[in-house]
């Protein structure tokens, strides 16, 4: 059997309450009715009408004052007004303060059914529309939930798949996110780091060296260095609205690559120097062990050249590794000039023996440049060498 729906009348006068209720009954309403505002409250609280008729005084209170504190609460109650005359005015405020209705003498059985059902039906409507809207709302904002779920777990893959060590951070450094080549390489295992502050997390002095540095703006690469001898390359990157992201590739190999090429370059530049010096040094005596005929002075001179150009060779293999070691910084004002003549005058034996002709033109007041001499000396000779052939 349907629950019948609730009227409840708060209305001071007995006549009217009465010939309401009866109305009501007859129309299959039930019917509760309340002369105080104490029992009013208490009749809300115990069951919520589904329409309330509230007097024009209700236990000397204004009937706006009532029906705004019974609206604040429930905002989509139908409420009707009883006024005991028929104003334009009364008529106006109902509908300004939202009421639904409105009843006034002489009262008629079948206006007040009329009414109070014109009123439910239109709550029954609204109520209608309110849960259509509610479902809409809510299957539109589910099916973007499960979207936005599905490109998360898609998103959590790729980031969990990618070959790169990647922490997402928030502006305070703590943690969002983190990949699990980082719990790898830090030793995090299982451990649940979200939310918590990254220094806390992983204690690497690099690791904090590069997020003190880059928040300054200072630095956006670093190299993380292990105890166990694994080398990372990290690179610092904000993030628009999000935070910052910190990515890491494994360069210990690449390190390995670069130690051994170091050793290989030393070790064999080294071991040809001493015996080329022992060949250049034979091939001069040679020469004052007594008169060569010509063609054994033009090999002499065509094996002094190789041996000359070994160890130029050698010498700028050293020359390579002291520059990618970070020996070679030094720094001097030299005058340009003053290297070139010196340059000139090694080779211009050699100029004048093959009958060609140098001419040098110095821009007057040449200013010095800050470099290393030796460097300056050796690429000119190279210049000159390379064009004297």
């Amino acid at each position: 059997m349907a629950k019948k729906e609730l009227i409840l009348l708060a209305i001071n006068e007995s006549s009217v309450s009465d010939l309401a209720e009866k109305a009501l009954h007859a129309a299959g309403f039930d019917v509760a009715i309340v002369r105080e505002q104490a029992s009013l409250d208490s009749s809300i609280q115990e069951a919520i009408p589904d329409l309330m008729i509230l007097g024009e005084k209700f236990d000397g209170r204004d009937w706006l004052t009532v029906a705004n504190e019974i609206l604040e609460r429930f905002p989509t109650m139908p409420i009707i007004l009883y006024a005991k005359q028929d104003t334009t005015g009364f008529a106006k405020s109902a509908l300004k303060a939202g009421l639904s209705g409105y009843l006034y003498p002489p009262l008629k059985i079948e206006d007040i059914v009329s009414e109070v059902q014109r009123c439910m039906l239109r709550a029954r409507s609204l109520g209608d529309w309110l849960r259509r809207e509610v479902k809409r709302t809510t299957a539109s904002l589910q099916e973007k939930a499960k979207i936005s779920e599905s490109e998360r777990l898609k998103l959590e893959a790729i980031i969990s798949n990618i070959q790169d060590g990647l922490i997402l951070l928030d502006d305070n450094e703590n943690i969002l996110m983190v990949n699990q080549n980082i719990r790898e390489a830090f030793r995090l295992d299982n451990k649940t780091v979200g939310g918590k502050w990254i220094r806390d997390v992983i204690q690497n002095a690099d690791l904090h060296a590069l997020l003190e540095r880059a928040k300054d703006g200072a630095l956006k690469y670093h190299e993380i260095h292990f105890d166990d001898g694994r080398v990372f390359n990290a690179q610092y990157a904000p993030i628009p609205r999000i935070g910052n992201a910190v990515t890491m590739q494994d360069i210990s190999y690449l390190k390995e690559l670069d130690r051994l090429k170091s050793d290989f370059i030393h070790t064999v530049s080294h071991d040809l120097r001493s015996p080329l010096t022992a060949i250049l040094g034979y091939m001069e005596l040679i020469e004052r062990t007594g008169p060569l005929n010509e063609n054994q002075l033009d090999f002499l001179r065509r094996l002094q050249g190789s041996v000359q150009h070994i160890t130029n060779l050698v010498n700028e293999l050293l020359d390579l590794g002291r520059l990618e070691a970070g020996f070679d910084t030094r720094r001097e004002a030299v005058q340009l000039e003053n290297v070139l003549k010196f340059s000139l005058d090694v080779f211009d034996g050699q100029i004048k023996k093959k009958k060609q002709k140098l001419t040098t033109e110095i821009t007057k007041d040449l200013k010095p440049v800050r470099a290393n001499p030796i460097r300056i000396r050796q690429m000119l000779d190279n210049l000159i060498g390379r064009s004297e052939e």
